[in-house]
């Protein structure tokens, strides 16, 4: 105590000896920063449908560099299939990858695989049921050409003396035999030789064409009543009706050239 009788004050401390101060400033920048890093991360992952060439499926999450890398596509063609962004009609022929922008299908076509990007979207169910039997059917195809072949070299493999006999007999068929099992196997080796990315393009093209098709249907027969109607009178109300069925026909149509 001084001479006054009242407590020393006491000693000031420096910011460093509060230990409460220091775990403040350490723990705020560990908090913030796997939290700020999370969320930068997560912007950019979407959820895709991968269908590979035998037609299993596989729920895949991935972001834009992923993609990147597994189909060699440059980031700027990714831009098509963004949902945000308003991209026409396109179809892109890259060295490694197909990108599809057809109306509700947004996907792309590898050698092996496809992906789709808005496979929850109802509109595109049926699509994808319709592409895995495609890709279903030409995996069987493939299947049953290899074994063919494998068939073809093991009578090869196996042809001796013995057989000769009976392979110059198989030799003396008619031509008119001859000429339709030719033209059999050809049929077959059509449908089983179309590429993989080939298939699932047709798929999605189909798709297109038959969404528009069955919008122009639905057009159609709610023109013929409105022309109808005023023809037989003309009023407000039925000139109304008449512009807004041309209106549509005119935005259906450019989604056509597009």
């Amino acid at each position: 105590m001084t001479a006054t009788g009242t407590p020393p004050p006491p000693p000031s401390s420096k910011p460093e000896d509060d230990p409460d101060l220091s775990n403040r400033s350490a723990v705020i920048p560990n908090q913030t920063l796997p939290f700020t890093t999370h969320r930068k991360k997560g912007t950019s992952i979407r959820s895709w449908l991968l269908l590979d060439s035998t037609a299993h499926t596989f729920r895949l999450e991935a972001g834009k560099h992923s993609i990147m890398r597994r189909t060699g596509l440059p980031g700027r063609d990714l831009r098509i299939l963004d949902p945000l962004l308003s991209y026409p009609s396109t179809v892109l022929g890259r060295e490694w990858a197909i990108v599809i922008n057809l109306e509700h299908i947004k996907a792309i076509i590898t050698a092996q695989e496809v992906l789709l990007l808005n496979s929850k979207d109802p509109s595109v169910t049926p699509f994808v049921d319709e592409l895995q039997r495609r890709i279903l059917l030409h995996y069987q195809a493939n299947q049953s050409k290899e074994g063919a072949t494998d068939d073809t070299n093991c009578i090869i493999r196996t042809t001796s003396q013995n057989l000769l006999p009976k392979i110059s007999q198989l030799q003396s068929l008619s031509e008119e035999g001859r000429g339709e099992e030719k033209q059999g196997l050809e049929t077959q080796e059509g449908t089983k030789t179309l590429p993989f990315e080939f298939v699932a393009l047709e798929a999605c093209l189909e798709a297109a064409c038959g969404c528009l098709e069955s919008e122009t249907r639905t057009l159609e027969q709610e023109a013929h009543p409105a022309l109808d109607r005023l023809t037989s009178k003309i009023s407000t109300l039925n000139l109304e009706r008449v512009r807004q069925i041309k209106s549509r026909l005119v935005a259906i149509t450019g989604r056509v050239q597009k």
